[in-house]
């Protein structure tokens, strides 16, 4: 038997079950891993509290990010073997490719099975390696986060160095981009709300940071930094900063449309973004193909993903509540112990 974050009835972070399952036996092309560490992200925020869809099937173990140890395989599995240290695919069907509607039906942590266990069960194919030098923790950052920016900046964006990149605060996908923005050569030009945040911005790169709450018209700020707006806006605040984004972008320039943390109608001047011959990009994470190119880059330029603070597994529920109270700088993870 094994433990698993379940929900089971009820949507809310205090109502989590902590279940014992039975301990998965790989079928052909299957591989068990161990568990060992697991990141959130702000969907499974969404689907804890009933947010993301009253539709998802009960009891359902959630997240959709972890790093672990090969356990054991199934007949016919070619791409692993005991011992090797993988992570899964945030969509276990998108390999290559055009995201489509039975990929997404296949993402973890809410229409299928979740990450939260001690015990994974996942087709060789929805799997990758991890860069050798690495932590599990470090690397149960990687399937949502990296791979979304990854894809942001390096898949639709085509970051070039010498490019005029704005990040919006200090989250998961935000601390990503602005790493591999700088590894491509890029300017970074981070957005925050406090100057202890702007202070570790900086830390990590950040050529410039904009305190939101003391410049409201941060995205003026970001136009005569650069001379006429930057080439790239890694858009996560959605309704309540596209607007804002457009503006602050260069005519031709790209807003990679990433997360829509604000509630209501966005406000949008359309007319803008059609004069500017702006290109607006829905970023739904990526494929496997996408997430081991990430994986070399980090592994060649030594990137190494911020951990704000790690949990033990049997304090899932405070993890996720530190995660909802926005105290945090980049990911917050969840230690699952030994394989």
């Amino acid at each position: 038997m094994h433990r698993a974050w379940q929900i089971t009835g009820e949507f809310a972070i205090d109502k989590l079950t902590l279940s014992q399952l039975p301990d998965p036996d790989p079928a052909p092309g299957q591989v068990v891993v161990g568990v060992r560490a697991v990141s959130l992200n702000f969907r499974d925020l969404l689907v804890a509290r009933g947010l993301y869809s009253k539709k998802v099937p009960l009891p359902l173990t959630l997240c959709s990010d972890a790093a672990g140890e090969v356990l054991a395989v199934g007949p016919g599995v070619t791409r692993f073997a005991p011992g090797h240290r993988v992570a899964g695919t945030f969509m276990p069907a998108w390999i290559s490719g055009q995201v489509n509607d039975a990929i997404a039906r296949t993402a973890r942590g809410a229409f299928a099975p979740g990450v939260l266990t001690e015990r994974l069960l996942a087709d060789q194919d929805s799997l990758v390696t991890l860069p050798n030098a690495l932590s599990f923790e470090e690397a149960a950052t990687l399937p949502c986060a990296a791979v979304t920016a990854w894809n942001a900046l390096v898949v639709e964006g085509r970051v070039k160095a010498g490019d005029n990149v704005l990040v919006q605060g200090t989250g998961g996908v935000s601390i990503f981009a602005l790493q591999f923005a700088l590894a491509a050569g890029a300017r970074v030009i981070a957005i925050t709300s406090t100057q202890e945040k702007a202070d570790r911005l900086r830390a990590l790169g950040a050529h410039d940071v904009i305190n939101y709450v003391e410049r409201p018209d941060w995205e003026e700020a970001a136009r005569k930094l650069t001379g006429g707006g930057v080439d790239q806006v890694i858009e996560i605040g959605g309704a309540a900063t596209i607007g804002k984004s457009i503006r602050a972008a260069r005519m031709g320039g790209f807003i990679a449309l990433i997360g829509n943390r604000a509630e209501g109608p966005a406000d949008v001047n359309l007319t803008a973004a059609l004069m500017k011959a702006i290109r607006i990009q829905g970023i739904f994470v990526g494929s496997r193909d996408m997430f081991e190119a990430m994986n070399r880059a980090i592994a060649l330029h030594a990137i190494r993903p911020i951990v704000d603070r790690v949990f033990p597994f049997d304090q899932a529920r405070e993890a996720m509540q530190h995660l909802a109270s926005g105290a945090h700088f980049s990911k917050v993870c969840v230690s699952v112990g030994s394989a």
